[in-house]
């Protein structure tokens, strides 16, 4: 089952102490715990956003004002894998890489892809670093933000007014599961056409968003039974 729900603040995943399918309200003092992870995305938001931060710090106590153009969105769904099992599959997303796990038949009607969506690692896109582009068919690409291997990816980029950042986000819930969490951002003009065109995409992109994060899944626990089957014919 996808977790659906605002996008926690700087970092933070609600729903990761929770059972399956639960979502709840996010305010950062419900959280004490922190990683590079949550300075990396929040270094990502505010470059992209123009602003000081999202909601309230933590640290310093500042509460920042949403504009009412802004769209947000988060997902997250529980992987019975590690994150060394779902990593492999983020870093080599893209066009004539290893696609977006999502309906495939869609993004090639698009434009977006050329192929199907790979069911084996890529070797040769298992690398990815801050300043890099993943490729995204006839559309802009995703710029790379912010990384840190296994923990967070973070995807950023505006123009024409626009300004994004996607966000996934790998927190370990036991010694076999992770929760896999995506946001997003959308700083829209503020022109009436503009609301109107993303309040239409909205459902497409959650959509979209949750195709990707269970064949993400699907992925992951492959990958996952695969090499414990491997360790044990070693044994």
């Amino acid at each position: 089952m996808i977790a659906v729900g605002s996008p926690p603040v700087d970092g933070h995943e609600p729903c990761c102490d929770r059972a399956e399918g639960e979502t709840r309200g996010f305010h950062p003092a419900r959280c004490a715990h922190t990683r590079p992870a949550v300075l990396a995305s929040g270094a990502a938001l505010v470059r992209a956003l123009g602003q000081r931060g999202d909601g309230s710090h933590p640290r310093h106590g500042r509460r920042c004002r949403r504009r009412r153009s802004d769209l947000l969105g988060h997902a997250a769904i529980t992987v019975d894998a590690r994150p060394e099992h779902i990593w492999p599959w983020l870093v080599q997303m893209g066009y004539q890489r290893g696609g977006l796990y999502s309906y495939d038949w869609l993004d090639r009607l698009f434009g977006y892809l050329d192929r199907q969506s790979a069911d084996s690692l890529l070797a040769q896109f298992q690398q990815l670093a801050v300043g890099d582009e993943i490729p995204i068919g006839r559309g802009q690409g995703f710029p790379v933000t912010a990384i840190e291997p296994y923990r967070a990816l973070v995807l950023s980029g505006s123009g024409d007014g626009f300004a994004w950042v996607w966000q996934f986000g790998l927190y370990p819930v036991d010694q076999t599961r992770t929760r896999l969490v995506s946001r997003n951002r959308v700083r829209v003009p503020r022109t009436v056409g503009s609301w109107l065109f993303m309040r239409a995409i909205e459902p497409a992109a959650f959509l979209m968003t949750r195709r990707m994060l269970l064949g993400l899944r699907h992925r992951a626990e492959a990958l996952a039974v695969a090499q414990g089957e491997r360790s044990s014919h070693a044994a």
